[in-house]
């Protein structure tokens, strides 16, 4: 009888702390979203900013080019 009821004490310690690490994960994660909800990625940028790249069009052999160029790097 009284290694049932330490049994039980047991596991229902273990589901308490299962139980409130997993509401606090979860606020956590709430808190995250909420934070980053309005976080403007594309926004232009401010400043000196200088754009990096242009497109530049070579003619017809430009796309075999292009493609060596992914099966050399990968991407």
């Amino acid at each position: 009888m009284k290694t049932s009821l330490s049994l039980v004490l047991h596991t229902a310690k273990v589901m308490v702390l299962f139980v409130s690490f997993t509401v606090l994960f979860y606020i956590g994660m709430v808190w995250l979203n909420q934070e980053y909800q309005s976080y403007h990625r594309y926004d232009e940028p401010k400043g000196m900013a200088v754009k990096v790249s242009k497109a530049v069009d070579t003619g017809d052999d430009a796309w075999l080019e292009r493609l060596m160029l992914f099966y050399l790097n990968g991407e």
